[in-house]
């Protein structure tokens, strides 16, 4: 089986809006609001939510009607998120279909269908023109993707001259095995990790100069360990990103954040920007 085909069944699971509606109208009450802010808990599917897409959107500073490329879009809570927020329009590109119908559907219940796209496809071979977008962002994605010269060289494809690209990668340190299951990969089969050196020689290659490129590391350690010690003490919450991906997520998070705690892995953020000319 390719590893595309593996990727999206370890994420596949029909029914995903419906339950997440369900949740939400459960805590909320039958007339409850559907916004960002209510879904926010449900839809950030990161292990720190809402606050990384927060801090990717201040990295990538889309301005309002601009058009904005999330490339790996899951159900579609940063797209919904930076559209309802920041001003722009967002296209969403996702390789999983259970992920692109619960973000349609969702973006149906927002009311932000005009506003955000989703389409499923390949990261890389993003069903969209060249130089079709002004910025573009992937958060926790290039995980699954093993051939990362491509996934790059398909972000600079789309960008417009000047365009800027935000990143949130997950990337190995080489000192030792990763606990597995995690968020993104059920064994090492279909977790493709570089070293923060190989990601930033990947960038360059694909014709990108680099703005900024950051170990953030000993920042997020703090909300890392506290997020495990709450999931070990209390489980899953009633509200959250379970809701995708069922409880089997709870030892997922755990196993991510002790690979975080003993130095596996590296978290980095990089923006960087197609030439001009």
């Amino acid at each position: 089986m390719a590893a595309e085909e593996w990727v999206a069944r370890h994420y596949g699971d029909a029914g995903i809006a419906e339950r997440i509606l369900a949740a939400l109208r459960s805590a909320h009450g039958a007339a409850a609001a559907i916004t960002v802010d209510a879904l926010a808990p449900l839809d950030h599917f990161h292990g720190r939510g809402q606050v990384a897409t927060q801090e990717l959107a201040a990295l990538l500073a889309p301005q309002p009607g601009e058009r904005v490329l999330d490339i790996g879009s899951g159900i579609g809570g940063p797209a919904r998120w930076m559209a309802a927020k920041c001003g722009c329009r967002v296209t969403g590109v996702d390789l999983t279909p259970e992920f692109c119908a619960a973000a349609v559907a969702l973006n149906d219940a927002a009311g932000l269908a005009d506003r955000v796209e989703i389409l499923n496809g390949s990261a890389l071979d993003l069903p969209v023109p060249d130089s079709a977008f002004d910025r573009a962002y992937s958060q926790n994605v290039i995980m699954n993707i093993a051939d990362k010269p491509r996934f790059y060289r398909e972000a600079f494809r789309a960008l417009r001259p000047g365009g800027l690209l935000a990143l949130s990668n997950l990337c190995t340190t080489g000192k030792g095995e990763l606990h597995y299951p995690v968020p993104w990969a059920e064994t090492p089969a279909t977790s493709f990790l570089a070293t923060v050196e190989e990601m930033r020689a990947d960038l360059l290659a694909a014709g990108f100069e680099i703005v900024s490129f950051e170990d953030t590391t000993a920042q997020t350690l703090p909300a890392t360990v506290r997020n495990r010690e709450r999931v070990e003490r209390d489980g899953l919450p009633a509200l959250g990103t379970h809701l995708i991906m069922g409880e089997r997520l709870r030892e997922m998070q755990i196993n991510s954040a002790r690979n975080v705690e003993e130095g596996l892995v590296a978290t980095v953020e990089a923006l960087v920007r197609k030439p001009a000319g």
